[in-house]
């Protein structure tokens, strides 16, 4: 009842906050782009630009109807949205299957519409494909994990073509390492998550997180 109580407050008071967009980086020469969407962007985003390779990581929006959506609109479910992670990275050091087993390591993708105290579609687990090929790799993926039983149930996570990503607001930018020591809802849901995660794809982390 507290992770939820925490979750709401995090809904409600986002409004308080500065309102102005983050800018989306262009990508550099050889770089490429995913997106998914695992739950709350704060830890999901942490998580995956703690691997090598990964230039840079953008908490947004995606997977809904709405145009430019807001923080505020999205937490109503109307959108169609979901909290996402766009991620830019060196296919040279980090490949996109490597990506995509990370992905279902940063959360629980068998929770449907949810991750932990964390109600709703907008939280729901999805990954976007750009090509046929990265669909392949995400549903072989998926295939693999079930077949290992690591999770109690099935995952249920979208697999749907990427149509359009809008980045969230500036605040929700690296916030988890901005209030990591401030935000009662890091510390009680984003820490235990990223800290899993490390564990699992540590052979992948760059060196400062390999501890």
């Amino acid at each position: 009842m507290i992770y939820s109580i925490a979750a709401i407050l995090y809904c409600g008071c986002a409004g308080a906050q500065n309102q102005q967009i983050a800018v989306l980086p262009q990508p550099k020469p050889g770089e490429a782009i995913a997106t998914f969407g695992g739950g709350c962007f704060w830890s999901m985003s942490e998580a995956m630009s703690e691997l090598k390779g990964v230039d840079a990581v953008v908490s947004g929006y995606a997977g809904g109807n709405t145009k430019n959506p807001t923080y505020e609109e999205v937490c109503t479910r109307e959108t169609g949205h979901a909290e996402v992670v766009q991620i830019y990275y060196d296919p040279k050091v980090i490949s996109y299957q490597t990506l995509v087993h990370a992905f279902f390591f940063a959360h629980d993708p068998t929770e449907l519409n949810r991750q932990g105290p964390d109600e709703g579609t907008d939280y729901r687990s999805i990954a976007f494909y750009r090509t046929e090929q990265e669909k392949a790799i995400i549903l072989d993926e998926i295939k693999k994990i079930n077949a290992s039983k690591h999770y109690d149930a099935p995952i249920v996570t979208q697999v749907v073509p990427f149509k359009v990503f809008y980045a969230a607001e500036k605040y929700h930018q690296g916030y988890y390492r901005l209030h990591l020591n401030e935000n009662p809802y890091l510390t009680a849901v984003s820490v235990p998550k990223v800290e899993k995660f490390r564990k699992v794809m540590k052979a992948d982390l760059k060196s400062e997180f390999q501890k």
